[in-house]
């Protein structure tokens, strides 16, 4: 396993130089940038201007088109107040690398892909700058995102590195072929203590910040088995049959079980005070795909990450 930390990773300013993707045959550099590194089209297009592209020992302006296998060199300033180069992630844990997936195990505070209205460091963004091939398919801010987690979510993510493995990966998780695993610290018990949530989800009717049931939203099932209990709390194990947008979140809130610290769902904010929690108790802790070179079934897990760990800690201290 291998850590991507900030002492790993190319700083703005320095030079990058890889072939080009064959998902980027025919492509113009400065869109050709934007998906390599997670640069806005103002930018990349800046760069070339600059003279910092060059293809083959040739500098490259904006509007040239690129050919699969040539050699890209350029230069990733940082201008003021927008940097070039996408940010480090510091402590991203790679579980396993080949040549057509990597797997992550994502730290709390980032997010999977740029969005609007969040600045901050990115799986994509990380697993760019310290040099992973990404696949170019999909939307520029999400090239190689096949699912997500929350920013404040923790645990395992796969991002396509090929083309073929995108498509496969798409699919699989489109057809629910995918297993997806979690385990969630919620306040009180759930009855039944083993049961399945079946309830649609969408917008939130008044607060389209957030997600809620609601009747005729996008079919949302979601398995759980408690595994340990306290007090004041459950530890919860869950398997998802679909992935929407805060499923897990949004299901055990409609319950009056919240995810411990998910204030944005009702949680006890004096609960994960007394913890020393300060997200959702959250994390993704199994994924199992068939392989997209061979078809092999392939399972990967991960721990819980310190604070997590500590409140559990606390739990079971005061039991």
């Amino acid at each position: 396993m291998d850590d991507v930390t900030s002492s790993a990773l190319p700083t703005p300013g320095t030079q990058r130089a890889l072939p080009v993707p064959d998902g980027l045959e025919g492509q113009r550099v400065d869109q050709a940038l934007s998906r390599l590194f997670g640069l806005s089209r103002t930018v990349a297009a800046e760069v070339a201007d600059a003279g910092n592209v060059v293809v083959d020992g040739r500098v490259r302006g904006k509007g040239d088109r690129l050919s699969g296998g040539s050699w890209l060199e350029v230069e990733l300033p940082a201008p003021p107040g927008e940097p070039a180069a996408p940010r480090p992630v510091v402590g991203m844990t790679i579980l396993h690398d080949d040549d057509d997936i990597v797997v992550v195990d994502k730290p709390v505070g980032v997010a999977a892909h740029p969005s609007p209205g969040w600045d901050g460091p990115t799986v994509v963004g990380g697993l760019a700058a310290a040099g992973y091939r990404i696949s170019t398919s999909g939307a520029a801010e999400r090239q190689g995102v096949v699912h997500r987690l929350d920013a404040a979510t923790t645990g395992i993510m796969v991002v396509a590195k090929s083309e073929r493995a995108y498509t496969s990966l798409k699919a699989a998780f489109k057809e629910r072929t995918v297993s997806k695993g979690y385990h969630a610290l919620v306040q009180g018990h759930p009855d039944p203590s083993r049961g399945t949530i079946d309830a649609p989800i969408d917008r939130h009717p008044r607060h389209d910040w957030r997600f809620a049931v609601v009747s005729g939203g996008r079919p949302s099932v979601t398995h759980y088995e408690v595994i340990e209990a306290f007090p004041a709390a459950s530890l919860v194990d869950i398997r998802l049959e679909t992935g929407r947008t805060h499923q897990i979140r949004v299901h055990f809130s409609a319950l009056r079980h919240p995810c411990v610290g998910d204030t944005t769902y009702g949680a006890d904010p004096t609960l994960a005070a007394r913890l020393g929690v300060e997200r959702q108790w959250l994390h993704a802790v199994r994924l199992g795909f068939a392989h997209p070179a061979d078809g092999r079934w392939v399972e990967f897990t991960s721990e819980y990450p310190p604070d997590l760990a500590g409140a559990l800690a606390a739990l079971r201290a005061e039991a």
